[in-house]
């Protein structure tokens, strides 16, 4: 008998994770994946078909995923009667690997995000978006191949951990007067609240992430983006626990901009900014940031704002990972844009460019590397989605479905 309800688990193997975090990737490992709401279907039918392929193509049949279906949004909702059943959760946790689309986020009630809900359960701390532009690409800035950056975006605090009271409600109200009483603070009595809780803990493991991979990839810098100037014991203490941990645990590879003046030598460079200045300055001068680390509110407005300058959140990957433990969930990073549902319309790419980021986790760079240049090329012959073909010159406009096939066929 099953130890799921409504999950059928293919044969394959289980992905193996060390005690470091470190993956061990079988030849047929099993994959979780969840479909998506609105658009999520489309988008994953035609990436699927790009993994399959990148891994034939690669391997010749000696390596292939073994892909298993679980449950969140929508369709665990007609299946189980909640958004978020207990049993896919399990289901991550055992096979430590996933990739989904996106999944329906009421505004202004409803239930909580579920993406936020899945990274704080599964504790996955960082939130990995790379931002890099593909020639052909149309782009808002002169000068969008200048963008190449990865931005670690902490997951689990800030204001996003959900510690809200509305306004009105008597333990908001009790809230208040205990602050006035307690601390002197004056807050509006028709005021919500909300707490932003930023760690030494959850700091200290994001930023140590963000350096690691500026290690294992060769990267020049790291920056810490925050508002410190303002939020001094927040965010300002975020940049504190940065260059406290550069010292203690990585002096041998990486030096602090006061330390070294600038002028690192062949150590990466670890160095902070305020949040406004960077939304300035990867405009003005973007090829100064390489690796980013920050904070949760501050990473999403960051992430999608240079996604606009490569050619929009629809080309954005994501990844939401914890490195302790190996758990990784690889995202489509836009919304479901219902009103696009079952027109085999829209884009694939930031779900297809995620997968590349999880055959990277998985240790399969080829199919990863394959992709990317299968992309390449397919942007270049100016075979491209709606998105895209309406902002190009001389652009074959296709289908998702057939976007996929494009990219299959440029492998």
């Amino acid at each position: 008998m099953s130890k799921f309800k409504h999950i059928v688990v293919p044969a394959g193997d289980v992905i193996q994770v060390d005690g470091a975090g470190r993956v061990t990737t079988p030849d047929k490992p099993i994959v979780c994946f969840i479909e998506g709401d609105g658009t999520g279907p489309d988008i994953w039918r035609a990436s699927k078909r790009i993994f399959d392929a990148a891994v034939a193509h690669c391997y010749g049949g000696k390596r292939e995923i073994a892909w298993m279906e679980i449950y969140a949004g929508e369709k665990a909702s007609g299946l189980y009667g909640t958004y978020l059943p207990d049993e896919t959760l399990d289901a991550i946790r055992e096979y430590e690997v996933a990739i989904k689309g996106p999944l329906t986020t009421p505004v202004g009630g409803g239930f909580r995000s579920l993406n936020v809900t899945l990274r704080q359960q599964l504790d996955l701390f960082a939130c990995v978006r790379p931002v890099r532009h593909f020639e052909g690409v149309p782009s808002p800035v002169r000068q969008p191949d200048a963008v190449n950056m990865i931005i670690f975006r902490e997951n689990t605090e800030d204001v996003y951990a959900g510690l809200e009271l509305e306004a009105g409600a008597a333990e908001t109200l009790q809230l208040i007067e205990f602050c006035a009483r307690e601390f002197g603070w004056t807050i509006r009595p028709d005021s919500g609240i909300g707490i932003k809780p930023i760690s030494e803990t959850g700091s200290k493991r994001l930023i140590r992430a963000a350096i690691n991979y500026a290690v294992q990839q060769k990267r020049a810098s790291v920056t810490l983006v925050h508002k410190g100037n303002i939020m001094k014991y927040t965010e300002g203490a975020f940049r504190r626990w940065g260059y406290e941990l550069v010292h203690a645990e990585f002096s041998d590879v990486a030096v602090g901009w006061d330390d070294c003046n600038g002028n690192p030598g062949d150590k990466i460079l670890v160095k902070d900014t305020i949040a406004d200045i960077f939304l300035q300055q990867i405009l003005t001068r973007p090829r100064e940031f390489d690796v980013v680390a920050t904070m949760n509110l501050n990473g999403d407005y960051m992430s999608d704002a240079l996604a606009a300058q490569v050619g929009g959140i629809g080309i954005a990957p994501g990844a939401n990972i914890n490195y302790e433990k190996g758990t990784a969930i690889f995202e489509a990073t836009h919304g479901t844009a219902p009103k696009y549902a079952n027109l085999d319309k829209v884009n694939p790419c930031s779900m297809v460019l995620s997968g590349v980021m999880m055959f990277e986790h998985l240790g399969w760079r080829e199919a990863g590397d394959a992709i990317t240049n299968a992309l390449t090329r397919t942007f270049g012959q100016k075979k491209v989605t709606y998105d895209f073909a309406r902002l190009m010159a001389g652009a074959t406009e296709l289908k998702c479905s057939e976007f996929a096939t494009a990219v299959t066929e440029n492998l």
